[in-house]
């Protein structure tokens, strides 16, 4: 597993905590604060059906401006009806008042099982205490307390010059299962000094999730609670960021650096995951062209299984691209599996004898290439195979 930094930025506190909506005293309820009004931005699922908790931080997030973010694990708040909804009104307020914000500056977010009542009164009670906490050493704490069927926690940090300036970006995130874009279900918390208007900061954060956790996938699933939340808190002292210009770029590089990092490790930590797959298309007609064929051959259910039994069968990778309803032409296509050639102008190369390629297949690091020599298009893509724990997780997910 990757190495996972300690994500403080200057500026900004953190606390993790138990308030009992887990058993055995597990971790389950987590705080960012700014210690000065921050802008915000954030990113959520195309789902039709969305927790509470993520209408309310949308509907937050459009006044731009914000004072801290609120997640708790072990209950999604989805499916509750208007119980949900008032929890969210319930809690907000209440973390407003003792961090002397408004009850719009809150952000919040859910993790965990669908349709079963948020534990209210557990979360109150233990909003004084978590803000006492909070402090800027408790990312730790707070990294796992978002965790859910998760085996590690997934940080990451970047530093970039502005100018005379120096800005931090930090970040946290959970996901391993119901991973795939628009978003899934995955939780990511990005926090920066960095000066930044509110509406260039929203399209730093599009541009960053476009290129990291919205090209990842585990299972095709597309959750109730997914989010991205971003917070800049304006300490760092550079100038403010208020269009698209150099620093913007040298911004937007360095966020997407972050969100990467963060969702490779959620594609690592997939559930029941033994191998991370990172698959390329070039030569696509279109960017698009490329996402789409990537897409399709990340979350075939053949492809993933053939790499998890380490099955060289590459006609499943060419029979996705094939149906992912992208421009492609068998004669053009090449494929490579970890820089072997398997498939030359849609005919299997002599050059990678089975002996090679069956060694290939066990290595935990698999990339698949594909070139469609149409276009300049291209994408990348990070998945994972899918094993017999995957199933075991996800039959006995509500037990």
């Amino acid at each position: 597993m990757s190495n996972n930094p300690i994500p403080s930025v200057p500026g900004f506190k953190a606390a993790g905590i138990s308030c009992g909506i887990k058993e055995k005293g597990l971790k389950d309820l987590a705080l960012i604060i700014s210690e000065k009004p921050a802008v915000s931005a954030g990113v959520f699922t195309l789902n039709k059906v969305k927790s509470p908790s993520v209408l309310w931080s949308q509907k937050a997030v459009k006044k731009q401006q914000a004072r801290a973010i609120l997640i708790n694990s072990g209950n999604a708040n989805a499916c509750t009806g208007p119980h949900g909804v008032e929890a969210c009104k319930s809690i907000a307020e209440h973390l407003a008042k003792i961090i002397d914000a408004k009850p719009g500056e809150i952000l919040l977010s859910s993790t965990g099982i669908i349709g079963v009542p948020l534990p209210t009164d557990k979360i109150l009670n233990s909003l004084s205490f978590i803000s006492q906490r909070a402090s800027r050493t408790g990312w730790q704490n707070a990294a796992d307390a978002i965790l859910t069927t998760d085996l590690v926690p997934k940080t990451a940090k970047a530093r970039v010059k502005l100018g005379n300036k120096t800005i931090e970006i930090g970040g946290f995130a959970k996901g391993s299962g119901m991973i795939h874009p628009n978003m899934a279900t995955m939780l990511g918390f990005v926090y920066t000094n960095a000066a930044i208007d509110a509406k260039i900061l929203q399209s730093a954060l599009k541009e960053a999730t476009d290129l990291s956790f919205n090209s990842i996938t585990v299972d095709g699933d597309c959750s109730t609670n997914d989010c991205v939340l971003a917070l800049a808190n304006g300490g760092a002292g550079n100038t403010p960021i208020r269009s698209k210009n150099p620093a913007y770029k040298a911004f937007v590089h360095a966020l997407t650096k972050v969100c990467r990092k963060l969702a490779v490790k959620i594609v690592e930590d997939g559930e029941g995951a033994t191998k991370l797959v990172t698959v390329k298309v070039s030569g696509a007609r279109t960017d698009k062209d490329a996402k789409q064929v990537a897409m399709t051959v990340a979350n075939s259910k053949l492809v993933k299984t053939a790499l998890f039994g380490e099955d060289p069968n590459w006609g499943r990778i060419l029979c996705a691209a094939g149906y992912s309803g992208a421009g492609l032409v068998e004669d053009k296509v090449d494929i490579q599996l970890n820089r072997l050639p398997l498939l030359k102008r849609g005919i299997p190369s002599p050059e990678t004898s089975m002996e090679k390629l069956e060694k290939a297949m066990r290595d935990k690091d698999i990339e698949i290439a594909l070139n469609l020599r149409l276009g300049k298009g291209k994408a990348e893509v990070y998945t994972c195979d899918l094993s017999y724990e995957y199933i075991r997780i996800n039959a006995e997910y509500t037990t």
